[in-house]
């Protein structure tokens, strides 16, 4: 089987809008993604690919992985201009036949961090992101556990077996340092260039929020002054409240009877 590891070439001096080969890199969690993947692959004798989206200067990241274990590499030749969905159908065509695809929960350059679940929605499989704690297994017999974050400060445990999408924090685990002989082989080695056509995404078309349409009764009045007057008048209060102790059905009946009064609901 292939595992994948998806690589995202970025600035890291925080200049997001130059592409200064003196600094580019790529993230603590893309490393951490990558650290994962050659541990499992040791154990499971699997093929590591490496993947990323970009010009040809974004090479120097494969060849940073390849010196450190990976054993393969291709890069997509796309403007990383394109949105995270179009970025994300371009990866998914090159990787749809792995087996693991290993992502970083997000990138150091304000990433959105929503590439991994783009992945995993366009090849139509599991996903398990944003993963603080994982033990690899000793085998592809055995499922990879992991300790999944939650809002809340809560966790969740998660088995994970057969093809999924697995996005880590940064802090789970360090990269392994490359040997000169990794570096110097790195160096010879072929990467593979990928052109992707039509990767469009729809968009549809959007518009400013317009709150739904309050009904209100219409004024009373004899003359049409005293009208306008109870249309402008702001000596009442316009705040409603009032505490009541119902059973929830009946609680809920007055709510929305006091909504459809207030004319916020028809």
């Amino acid at each position: 089987m292939t595992i994948a590891v998806c690589l995202k070439w970025i600035n890291a001096s925080g200049q997001t809008d130059i592409d200064d080969d003196r600094f580019m890199g790529f993230s603590y969690a893309d490393q951490a993604a990558l650290e994962y993947a050659l541990r499992i692959a040791e154990n499971t004798n699997d093929e590591v690919i490496v993947v990323t989206a970009g010009p040809v200067g974004a090479e120097a990241v494969l060849r940073d992985a390849i010196a450190r274990g990976a054993h393969r590499a291709v890069r997509i030749d796309i403007d990383r201009s394109h949105d995270s969905a179009v970025i994300a159908r371009a990866i998914a065509q090159a990787v749809a036949h792995c087996s693991l695809i290993w992502c970083g929960d997000y990138s150091s350059d304000r990433g959105s961090g929503s590439v991994p679940a783009f992945i995993a929605a366009e090849l139509s499989i599991a996903q398990a992101l944003g993963l603080v704690e994982i033990q690899v297994p000793a085998d592809s017999l055995h499922p990879i556990r992991a300790l999944r974050r939650l809002d809340g400060g809560r966790r969740e445990q998660l088995e994970i077996q057969g093809k999924a999408v697995m996005s880590v924090e940064g802090s789970t685990a360090r990269l392994r340092r490359a040997s000169l002989k990794g570096s110097m082989a790195a160096n010879k080695q072929a990467i593979e260039i990928v052109t992707i056509n039509h990767v469009a995404v729809e968009n549809p078309p959007t518009r400013a929020y317009r709150p739904r349409a309050r009904t209100i009764a219409a004024p009373v009045g004899s003359s049409a002054l005293d009208r306008v007057k109870q249309i402008t008048d702001t000596s009442s209060a316009k705040g409603h409240g009032e505490t009541v102790h119902l059973e929830p059905r009946e609680a809920a009946e007055l709510i929305v009877n006091k909504l459809r009064e207030w004319g916020y609901q028809s």
